[in-house]
């Protein structure tokens, strides 16, 4: 996906009538778009994989299947990210792109607007190479 295709996606859903579909995006274009603060990065991984690779540049740490709190937990985590604006662009991103994916359609059946799903992840999958193949920046977890 360009730049500009990520720009019109959610136009084209307005426009066609439908309602929003999940979307993709590869791992350069998560970086750039999360660079320009056109999307809000999340890695759901889990502590245990933020510490071995490193956290994708910029993303914030939001674990979808360890959160103490559970979905709901998840939920109320990106949501404050996102300083309550559910409609406000954020993409996802796990090792090969499922978790991500089902944290996709959570965030959607709660009200989300603008999901996407990074789905090669970061460490490559049928969607592309993954973040860590490409070299792009990652930040280490002292903390995890």
């Amino acid at each position: 996906m360009n730049t500009r295709s990520f720009l019109l996606a959610p136009v084209l859903v307005l426009a066609l009538g439908g309602a929003a579909q999940a979307a993709d995006m590869n791992a350069e274009e998560a970086l750039q778009a999360a660079r320009e603060q056109r999307v809000a990065l999340v890695d759901v991984r889990t502590p245990a994989e933020w510490k071995q690779t490193g956290v994708a540049s910029g993303a914030a740490r939001i674990s979808v299947t360890e959160h103490p709190d559970g979905d709901s937990g998840f939920v109320a985590d990106v949501t404050a990210l996102l300083g309550g604006d559910r409609s406000r662009p954020v993409a996802l991103i796990c090792r090969t792109g499922r978790r991500s994916a089902m944290a996709e359609r959570l965030l959607e059946r709660n009200g989300f607007t603008q999901v996407y799903n990074v789905g090669e992840g970061m460490a490559g999958s049928s969607a592309g190479p993954g973040w860590l193949a490409r070299g792009l920046p990652t930040e280490p977890c002292p903390t995890c």
